[in-house]
C-alpha cells in the first residue's frame, strides 16, 4: 500500500512512520492512510502555532526598549530558546525561522552582555551559557532530540530502545547524549534485550548498527 508521505514530516508522522510495520514496537503501526492524514493534520496545526508564537516573539524584541527592565529581556531569550527546540521538530524546512530565532537571540545577547560588562563572574557565566545553547542547538540537528523533548512527547518510556534502535546511528547517538550515564547503560540493555528477542537472525543491519556504535561510545567515554 502506497502511503502519502511528506518530504520533511513532523514529529507526529515521524513517530508513525518509525512503528510502521515495526517488529521492534510492542503495538507497531499497519499501513492506514486515514491515520496517516491524521498525524500530518496534528503536524499542521503545530507548524502554524509555532508561526503565531515566533510573530509574536518577533514583535516583542522590535518593541524591546534600550534600557529595558532585565527580566523582561531575560524572559524573552527563554522563550525564544524554547521555540527553536519546538522549530527542530516541525514539520516543512525550519532553517529561514531557525535563523531568524538565532538572529534574535545574538541580540538579546548582546544586551545582556553590556549588562554583565565588568562583572567577571556574570560574564563568565554568560560565556558557559552560549557555549551550552550551541551544542545543545548541535544535538537538535536530529529531529529525534526534539521530538524526545517536547513537553507532549509522543516516545513513551517503553518505546525509548525501539525508537533508538529504529534511527541511523548519528541519530541515535545524539538522542542518546540527552540522558545521563547510568540511564544509558540500562538503555544498552533493554536494547541489546529487544534485539535479541525480536531479531536474533540479526536480519535488521541498521538497528545491529546503532547498538555497535552506541556501546563502542560507552566504551572511549
Amino acid at each position: 500500500m502506497h502511503l502519502p508521505f511528506s518530504d520533511r514530516p513532523g514529529r507526529h508522522e515521524r513517530h508513525f512512520q518509525r512503528r510502521l510495520d515495526n517488529p521492534l514496537f510492542d503495538s507497531p503501526a499497519i499501513p492506514d492512510e486515514n491515520e496517516l492524514l491524521e498525524t500530518q493534520r496534528l503536524d499542521h496545526e503545530e507548524l502554524l502555532a509555532f508561526i503565531t508564537e515566533l510573530s509574536q516573539l518577533v514583535q516583542q524584541a522590535v518593541q524591546l526598549k534600550p534600557n529595558e527592565d532585565s527580566d523582561v529581556v531575560l524572559e524573552l531569550k527563554q522563550h525564544l530558546d524554547r521555540l527553536y527546540e519546538t522549530s527542530a521538530g516541525l514539520a516543512d524546512d525550519q532553517t529561514a525561522n531557525q535563523q531568524a530565532i538565532r538572529d534574535l537571540l545574538t541580540v538579546i545577547m548582546h544586551t545582556v552582555r553590556q549588562t554583565a560588562a565588568g562583572d567577571t563572574v556574570a560574564e563568565q557565566k554568560l560565556v558557559m551559557e552560549e557555549q551550552a545553547r550551541a551544542a545543545h542547538f548541535h544535538l537538535l540537528k536530529q529531529p529525534l532530540v526534539a521530538d524526545l523533548l517536547h513537553p507532549e512527547t509522543l516516545i513513551e518510556h517503553n518505546q525509548l530502545a525501539a525508537t533508538l534502535l529504529s534511527e541511523s546511528p548519528d541519530a541515535a547517538k545524539s538522542a542518546f547524549e540527552l540522558f545521563e550515564t547510568a540511564q544509558q547503560t540500562q538503555l544498552l540493555d533493554e536494547m541489546h534485550a529487544l534485539l535479541r528477542s525480536r531479531d536474533p537472525k540479526r536480519q535488521r543491519s541498521q538497528s545491529w548498527k546503532v547498538i555497535n556504535h552506541l556501546s563502542e561510545g560507552m566504551t572511549t567515554s
